[in-house]
């Protein structure tokens, strides 16, 4: 049943609930350090007591954190990150699902592709460095990713800053890979509407991640005017954090489905530590609410 966006955002309040969420979270199936169990620790340890993996291109995760949630008491979402592209830009795009849904066979089989053409991608920004005097080797970069997952530009962004024995900072590092940066690709096979539309078809709920990181409003609102999907409000942005977030709840309260949020955590040494970043929690139910309209 298509969801209609005026039938179920409603307007909320702020520290509803002091229940801890945490929504967006990475592991070493994707782009981040830590694995399951250790995000799973780090949860109980920051008090969180709802959270969603959301590895990149991959639900690898989901299952062992079901496992390891009922030792300690949290609950889980299952979830998955997307790299998209609408207009030439990379657009990152959030699923949320049921338990007895996020396995699904056209899911699984388009992640695979994707994080097949990561790889790919990933592959050609060595190459780049290569070009332009690097000595990092591809087999550097491989070392530090999952096999099982895509490797990305945060894997040779770490891969570098080891190779360089940490004497080249980490903001020459970063600009290496934005534009005009020498190994700057835009991963742009995965059309945002098209991942909008997988999501649905495989009983998710999309929603748009860290909008601020975009710095276009006007394609905010271009994203959010697709289809009905939620939007990432509560971000742990490392500048004009409390504007930014006042700014995306007004624009959730016209435009999104729903809102919600996380920390966006890949590392114990990461600007914004696991739970650190208040989600109202009330969007958890209304985001079961919405995936159980789908069935």
């Amino acid at each position: 049943m298509p969801i209609k966006r005026e039938n179920y955002y409603q307007p909320f309040e702020r520290e509803v609930d002091l229940t801890k969420t945490d929504l967006h979270i990475h592991t070493f199936e994707s782009d981040g350090s830590l694995s399951v169990a250790e995000v799973i620790r780090e949860a109980a340890k920051e008090g969180v007591k709802v959270l969603a993996l959301t590895d990149h291109e991959t639900t690898r995760g989901v299952q062992e954190a079901f496992t390891l949630s009922q030792e300690y008491d949290l609950e889980v979402i299952p979830g998955v990150e997307l790299v998209t592209a609408f207009k030439g830009r990379e657009v990152h795009l959030l699923g949320y699902f049921r338990q007895d849904t996020f396995e699904s066979d056209p899911l699984q089989k388009r992640l695979k592709e994707l994080r097949q053409q990561r790889t790919e991608l990933a592959y050609e920004m060595v190459k780049r460095l290569q070009g332009d005097g690097f000595t990092l080797k591809w087999t550097e970069v491989e070392r530090i990713a999952n096999p099982e997952g895509a490797i990305s530009k945060s894997h040779i962004m770490r891969a570098l800053h080891q190779h360089e024995n940490g004497n080249v900072d980490w903001p020459v590092i970063a600009k290496l890979f934005q534009p005009q940066g020498v190994a700057y690709l835009p991963f742009l096979e995965h059309p945002f509407e098209e991942a909008v539309d997988l999501i649905y078809a495989c009983g998710g709920i999309p929603v748009l991640a860290h909008p601020g990181l975009l710095r276009d409003d006007g394609l905010v609102l271009e994203l959010l005017a697709y289809r009905p999907i939620g939007l990432e409000v509560y971000y742990g942005y490392w500048e004009q954090r409390e504007a930014l977030i006042s700014k995306y709840e007004r624009i959730a309260r016209e435009k999104a489905l729903l809102a919600t949020g996380g920390s966006d955590f890949h590392s114990l040494f990461g600007p914004v530590k696991l739970g650190g970043v208040e989600v109202d929690h009330e969007c958890v139910p209304r985001l079961k609410d919405l995936l159980d309209k789908l069935i």
